[in-house]
């Protein structure tokens, strides 16, 4: 039992130790492997170590030399037109303040040397510290996000590199940083870099900008002026105190913080100069002079300027590149000469106007305003301080509708009394409302309810949408922004280039003055030139482009903008008016004639011009009851007819676009019939398998009566037939007002017929639903009299005056036998006529059939064979037919004609015809 027992201990020992080796197996392996890891690690660090110092040893190879004139002057840039040949006059090289290291003052090298380079004095070219950082910034937000280039760098990169973000150049650039702090001391790095450096337009160096800025030269320069300019080569425009006061004093401010972050300064200090502000010690307005050479370009340059601020990377105007601008000079040059004319009304009034290429989106032409002259400017094209009225219709009512919802241009509105959902009353500009209209009419005539009515419809959400594909930013869209007041407005930049693309299909591209950079290489360029986008269908763009048409058709009653008319030239735009609120006419003492701003918007399939008009002072008003209103149209109208080519394409309605002749005012719209008036009708357009295949009946003929209604009277049945035109209609019958069934014949037999009734037929045809005019007859059965029996023999002898065709022999036979006085009774003929009378009113003709009047003595013969025939006579309120039928037997008797106009006019009475 023991042994047993030692046996197992001994077992379990021996298991431990065989799982404690194992352990140390599993240790011993992992361990190996991590020193394996570690030397791979370190062998691939080895490597890309030395694969990295030749690579490097390799870039540096082939880095320029030094050359101290680069490294001391400017390299300006070179602007060429949209040709890529004119080149542009207006940068060059700018006669510097050049300032010696030594009179350099101390504040503002601090200020530069905390903003740029605090470690500058530290390394030896290269500060890798600030480069770790980068690093990891790069790594974090992708190559080339953070930059690491210290004074020295950017002195390199300024006078002999590439602005590209490759390794070859960065590498170059390390290399010949070391090597420039190796052949120059850093007092002469730290001068160079002061007096190259780009600060604004074409000024270069510091002591430059102090002189045009504060009117004094780089050594008397306050603490607050230093950290301005200290912080402006970071975005030389942007920063501008003189156009941008505002972002160059929160950028100061950044500057004396990082300055009391490096103890340059103290608190106190920093406190004294952010309570300075900017523009207490700049030069005054009237005493600033033009540093620009040529002012025909002023507007668009700066503008160029601005975008290559904007563009992603790190492109400066001081390293010798060459820019292709989308500037057509022709164009330009008739801007100018417009925005000098003499269109203008008086001395105040200002324009500005923007000219876009409908394809590419390229800006050919800036009028900032009436003139663009001197260091304080307003550039009135780039403001998003305006109103802009009902030019706002097609971007976030019309065409939203057409992409989202289907519409037609021909959709049915109602311009009624409307109200916001506050409750506010929306007002016409004429005061009136004009009932259902087309979308199209809703649009040219400019109508501000039925716009409305549009947006609610669209949504918001899909008005933003649509609107942000164009490039515009309205911040919020409610049911106001359908008359021009969203929460953010536009430019006349950002109206051009959203009307560019209803004229090029529906693809957008954002308006821009840059298409690509060449670098000081003349090899290596970058395209910068945004790419174009699909903002919306061609049929949608061809829609609204085709009511724009519209809008400038001098032939249509009602168009608003027939000033802008170009004859020959295919052209669509919309006009624009804002007005002032009523608490605002009331505080300006103004009256409702009054607007604040005025606009157009064109475009062509070559150009896009977006115009608006106003005074500087929001306060003094455009008068819309005069020729002031039509002061953008013209100014669009001079340039637009200038600018264009009689061979100008027109607009191509594309395979997705159908056209319809529909009937206004219908919905859902409906086909016009072959009956719609022509007032009714409009030729409309509809993206294809959205057009309508019901044609409308509102004005579609009703059918044909029947004709030809007759009613034979046999016993107790009234047999009906009558006749009609076409084979698919129905007939509804209907006696005395009830109506007995609708039948596809043309016959009907009623049953039952009473004596002393009187019976009245119609029959409607029917077809679609539409229901013809009735066609009647009526017949009345009537018994016959019981004592005309008794009386008839006595009046027979009256009636025996035949004797004249032989008296002598038939007068005395029938004195002789006074039987003969009874023969009218066993003659049918004597006691027949009431029945004739009974069956003629039974049978019907209608007035398309002639009716017999009887003049020869023969008619009674006539009568009785009809009689025998079953054929009566008419009972279409003539009584000649029964009358005489009557007096035939009695034509003697000078009762005869009394008795037998008074059957008919019983039968007149009787009779009911609609036929007529």
């Amino acid at each position: 039992m023991s042994d047993k027992k030692i046996s197992r201990e001994e077992r379990r020992k021996s298991i431990e130790r065989q799982r404690k080796h194992s352990n140390k197996q599993k240790k011993s392996g992992a361990k190996t492997w991590i020193k394996r890891g570690f030397l791979a690690i370190a062998a691939l660090a080895v490597a890309g170590f030395l694969f990295g110092v030749v690579l490097f040893a390799v870039y540096a190879s082939s880095a320029p030399e030094l050359d101290e004139e680069l490294l001391r002057d400017p390299i300006s840039p070179v602007f060429l037109a949209n040709d890529g040949e004119t080149e542009i006059p207006y940068f060059t090289a700018q006669n510097r303040e050049y300032v010696e290291y030594d009179d350099i003052p101390k504040v503002l090298e601090d200020a530069i040397l905390a903003t740029e380079d605090n470690r500058f004095y530290e390394h030896s070219g290269i500060d890798v510290i600030r480069l770790g950082g980068a690093v990891i910034a790069n790594v974090t937000g992708g190559f080339g996000s953070q930059g690491a280039s210290t004074i020295t760098q950017q002195v390199i990169k300024n006078s002999f590199l590439s602005n590209e973000k490759t390794l070859k150049r960065k590498a170059q650039e390390a290399y010949l940083a070391f090597k420039l702090e190796q052949e120059y001391s850093k007092e002469e790095i730290f001068e160079m870099y002061f007096n190259k450096i780009l600060m604004s337009g074409n000024t270069y160096g510091f002591g430059t900008a102090a002189q045009q800025f504060f009117g004094k030269p780089a050594a008397e320069l306050e603490l607050h002026e230093a950290a301005l300019l200290a912080g402006m080569p970071q975005s030389p425009n942007r920063y501008n105190p003189f156009k941008n006061p505002q972002a160059a004093e929160e950028r100061r401010d950044v500057v004396l913080n990082l300055m009391e972050q490096h103890e340059k300064i103290d608190a106190a200090q920093k406190e004294e100069a952010w309570s300075t502000p900017v523009e207490s010690t700049l030069v005054p307005e009237d005493q600033r002079t033009t540093t620009e050479e040529s002012t025909e370009y002023t507007a668009f340059m700066e503008m160029v300027v601005d975008e290559l601020e904007a563009l992603e990377g790190d492109y400066s105007l001081d390293e010798g590149l060459t820019i292709y601008t989308t500037l057509e000079p022709y164009v330009q040059e008739r801007v100018n000469e417009t925005m000098a004319s003499d269109l203008f009304f008086d001395e105040d009034v200002e324009s500005a106007m923007t000219i876009v290429d409908t394809k590419t989106g390229g800006i050919s032409a800036i009028g900032a305003a009436r003139e663009y002259e001197g260091d304080v400017r307003r550039n009135y094209a780039t403001s998003r301080d305006r109103v802009i009225g009902s030019t706002i219709k097609p971007l976030v009512s019309y065409g939203p509708a057409i992409e989202y919802l289907d519409w037609s241009t021909g959709q049915t509105l109602v311009d009624e009394e409307y109200s916001y959902s506050s409750g506010q009353e929306i007002r016409n500009v004429d005061g009136e409302f004009l009932g259902p209209m087309t979308a199209r009419e809703s649009l040219y005539r400019s109508r501000n309810i039925p716009a409305v009515k549009t947006l609610e419809e669209v949504g918001s959400d899909n008005a933003t949408d649509f609107t942000k594909k164009l490039g515009l930013d309205f911040g919020g869209i409610f049911e106001s922004a359908a008359l021009g007041t969203p929460e953010k407005q536009i430019s006349s930049v950002d109206m051009a280039g959203a009307f560019a693309a209803f004229g090029n299909n529906g693809v957008f591209t954002k308006p821009h003055t840059i298409k690509k950079i060449v670098f000081r290489d003349g090899s290596t360029e970058e395209v910068v030139s945004p790419e174009p986008v699909t903002a919306m269908k061609d049929s949608t763009a061809y829609m609204v482009t085709d009511m724009l048409r519209d809008v400038v058709d001098t032939s249509i009653a009602g168009s608003t903008g027939k000033e802008a008319a170009i004859s020959g030239l295919d052209m669509a735009g919309k006009t624009g008016t804002s007005n002032y609120s009523e608490d605002k006419l009331q505080e300006y003492g103004l009256d409702a004639s009054s607007a604040r701003d005025v606009w157009f918007a064109g475009y062509t399939t070559d150009y896009s011009i977006s115009v608006w008009s106003g005074y500087p002072d929001v306060r003094t008003p455009i008068d819309t009851a005069s020729d002031e209103r039509l002061l953008a149209q013209r100014l669009y109208k001079q340039v637009m007819s200038q600018i264009s080519s009689p061979e100008t394409a027109s607009f191509q309605q594309p395979e997705s676009v159908t056209e319809e002749v529909i009937e206004v005012g219908t919905e859902p719209l409906r086909l016009a019939s072959p009956f719609t008036p022509w007032s009714m009708r409009s030729e409309e357009l509809f993206a294809r398998g959205t057009e309508p295949s019901t044609i409308s009946e509102r004005f579609v003929a009703d059918p044909d009566r029947p004709s030809g209604l007759r009613a034979e009277v046999s016993g107790s049945t009234a047999n009906l037939s009558w006749s009609h035109g076409s084979d698919d209609v129905s007939f509804e019958v209907s006696v005395n007002g009830e109506v007995l069934t609708t039948t596809g014949n043309t016959t009907y037999s009623y049953n039952g017929l009473e004596e002393g009734v009187t019976y009245t037929f119609r029959v409607v045809a029917t077809q679609n639903g539409r229901r013809s005019d009735p066609a009647s007859t009526t017949i009345e059965i009537t018994p016959p009299p019981e004592e005309e029996p008794v009386e008839e023999p006595e009046e027979e002898p009256v009636e025996e005056e035949p004797v004249e065709e032989d008296p002598a022999e038939e007068e005395p036979a029938e004195e002789e036998q006074p039987e003969e006085e009874e023969q009218p009774e066993e003659e049918p003929a004597e006691e027949e006529p009431a029945e004739e009378e009974m069956e003629d009113e039974g049978s019907v003709q209608t007035p398309d059939e002639p009716i017999d009047t009887p003049e020869q003595p023969e008619e009674p013969e006539e009568a009785d064979e009809e009689a025998s025939s079953g054929s009566n006579a008419t009972s279409n309120g003539n009584g000649n037919g029964n009358g005489n039928g009557n007096n035939d037997d009695n034509d003697d008797n000078g009762n005869g004609n009394g008795n037998g106009n008074g059957n008919d006019d019983n039968n007149n009475a009787n009779r009911e015809d609609d036929e007529s």
